[in-house]
């Protein structure tokens, strides 16, 4: 389901002031009477290069046996995003903000761990068909908000529309790599390895605990690769920019169409299913976003797994917190992005 976020929506949000132009007064914006391909269609014509679209689900994590509260990123986002000042730094204007996808129907708490995966199989499909029609109208996905499980359906897409297999860098604890025992939230990369989307995977801030050793078996069979949290942050064995230079010239070195990825629950206090006090800072995670996304051929971005109502301060607090980090995030995406392209 599709569910688009129009002017109306955005005049609900946009907090105006004189002499002050927002972001929110120059991103191409959907009409609800248009299908999510048609907006995408229709923002292209109009000179947008980016499509922010939202993913309203939590299905994913809760069969991984986390919390739920993944589905409720996008408007806390929004409302930080779009009252952002337009300016010679950034205009607005290369960017769509189109809506958010979603399951047809919400599952309740009571719905078991089999119905839940079952439901996130669902769920990958319209993924797939969803960014499949952003790519296919010229626009370059930046999706937020959902489980960590809809890596796989961006892959699957990108693999789709670009007929080459993926290199993905992925800044979290966690690889996601775990068996292919239906699909949850642990698992997006490693469905997607079996299903030949993504070639090429990099773990940036794996924690050398939050890993089981099957996994890291499984991720050595494949040829993956990472730079562990304790390496950089804790023993402090490589600075964390000779890591990106290094992760930057192996995406490249495929010759592959690059997949930017990052679970916030990477970054230290941030409102998600498996939120952690032991993280990386928002600062370390912008740089990571923006400097991948200067330096490599990405073809979408997407953050993951954010939960305000997770926020151990409340969900008013967790509203304020991931609406701020992921309008930073997606702005190194777009200032990196831009400058690349450019």
């Amino acid at each position: 389901m599709f569910s688009a976020f129009t002017q109306r929506h955005c005049d609900a949000l946009l907090s105006l002031r004189p002499n002050e132009t927002k972001i929110g007064q120059q991103v191409y914006l959907a009409s609800a009477e248009r299908s999510l391909g048609q907006n995408a269609q229709d923002a292209n014509s109009a000179g947008a290069q980016f499509a922010i679209i939202a993913i309203a689900e939590d299905v994913g994590p809760r069969a991984n046996l986390g919390r739920g509260g993944a589905d409720d990123a996008f408007i806390a986002t929004m409302k930080q995003f779009i009252n952002l000042q337009s300016n010679r730094f950034f205009n607005g204007n290369e960017c769509a903000i189109l809506g958010q996808i979603s399951l047809n129907t919400p599952l309740p708490a009571t719905t078991s761990v089999d119905q839940l995966r079952q439901a996130t199989a669902q769920l990958d499909d319209i993924v797939i068909a969803a960014i499949n029609q952003i790519m296919q109208a010229g626009l370059e996905p930046i999706v937020i908000g959902g489980g960590h499980n809809n890596a796989y359906g961006l892959l699957m897409a990108t693999k789709a529309m670009t007929g080459l297999p993926v290199a993905a860098v992925n800044l979290d604890p966690h690889s996601d790599f775990r068996p292919r025992e239906g699909r949850h939230s642990g698992n997006g990369f490693s469905y997607a390895a079996a299903n030949g989307a993504l070639d090429h995977y990099h773990i940036l801030g794996l924690h050398e605990l939050k890993n089981s050793e099957k996994t890291l078996e499984q991720l050595c069979l494949f040829g993956a690769t990472w730079h562990s949290f304790q390496q950089i942050w804790v023993r402090r064995e490589l600075p964390l920019d000779q890591a990106l230079t290094q992760i930057a010239d192996a995406l490249n070195q495929t010759q592959l169409p690059v997949g930017l990825e990052l679970d916030v629950d990477a970054i230290a206090n941030m409102p998600s299913s498996a939120a952690t006090v032991a993280g990386v800072s928002l600062l370390d995670a912008c740089y990571y976003v923006h400097y991948i996304a200067q330096h490599c051929p990405c073809k979408y971005a997407h953050f993951a797994e954010a939960a305000p109502a997770c926020h151990h301060s409340g969900i008013e607090a967790g509203y304020r917190d991931t609406g701020q980090a992921l309008s930073e995030l997606m702005y190194a995406y777009l200032q990196g992005r831009l400058t690349s392209l450019n």
